[in-house]
């Protein structure tokens, strides 16, 4: 069997499974490999559900068992894996929840798994330690001449809803760990947070409007003086640099000619 008549078959394979039919290029037909089919999408539905509960445990949380593991094979159906590496899937997880009427009187859902897939990628990306030497430069060099490397892994994320309060009402013990979370809901308030490597796990941080104005500036490729600008009035570097240098958020200080902007991601399509 050539290399291309057994990667459509393959193909045809894949489609049978999602579409739950029969393919035409199956060697065997009728009960037997309806048989077979539902052996491959029991697996693959099982696969979805453990990969999908651990980028997502608050999404999982908020949702509850049953009505998670129908979205997440539902999701897996819509989108499936685009590489070997299962722990890469889920992606799209945000915007499909958005999406969904029937989960639209939890309109926080979507942001809250942007945050749960930041969490779950930050510790999977790669280890990485502060470049002493470079904050010379903070002193030594013009501002528009250089630019801060954030640490690998590392995402800002502001949102309309208090999504690090709803996260750590998912995550952490107490009487009434939703008491935060109602009184912002109340008062309409939204937040924004960095999450980061401490160590091999990644952590929540409250961010005030100004720092992740800041952080998402260096992150698009702004100069210092270019993300200054974009922080405001404002915002304290004063204050901002030692957090960052002690919760480990800055990797080093660069020249902008040494950066190219790139972010290569692990999976692509």
């Amino acid at each position: 069997m050539s290399v291309l008549v057994e990667a459509q078959r393959q193909q045809q394979l894949l489609a049978a499974i999602l579409r739950h039919d029969a393919a035409p290029a199956l060697r065997e037909q009728g009960a037997r490999a309806e048989r077979g089919l539902a052996a491959y999408r029991a697996n693959a539905g099982a696969l979805a559900e453990r990969a999908l509960a651990a980028a997502a445990p608050t999404v999982a949380a908020m949702l509850g068992e049953e009505s998670f593991a129908r979205l997440a094979r539902e999701l897996w159906a819509a989108h499936p894996p685009r590489c070997g590496d299962v722990a890469e899937w889920g992606a799209e997880l945000p915007a499909w929840l958005a999406a969904q009427a029937d989960l639209a009187e939890w309109p926080w859902l979507a942001d809250a798994a942007r945050l749960d897939l930041a969490l779950h990628a930050a510790e999977r990306a790669a280890d990485a330690t502060l470049e002493v030497e470079s904050l010379s430069l903070l002193a030594e060099a013009d501002p528009a001449s250089v630019t801060l490397n954030l640490m690998p892994g590392l995402a800002v994320l502001a949102s309309t809803w208090p999504i690090a309060s709803i996260h750590a009402a998912h995550h952490d013990a107490g009487p009434d760990p939703f008491a935060p979370v109602r009184v912002a809901l109340a008062a309409g308030q939204g937040e924004a947070v960095c999450v980061a490597r401490a160590g091999w796990r990644a952590v929540v941080h409250r961010l005030l409007d100004h720092d992740a104005a800041f952080m998402r500036a260096l992150q698009g490729g702004d100069s210092l003086a270019g993300a200054l600008h974009e922080a405001g009035e404002g915002f304290d570097f004063g204050a901002w640099l030692p957090r960052a240098i002690a919760q480990s958020w800055l990797k080093a200080v660069l020249p902008l000619a040494d950066t190219d902007g790139s972010n290569p991601e692990r999976c692509q399509p």
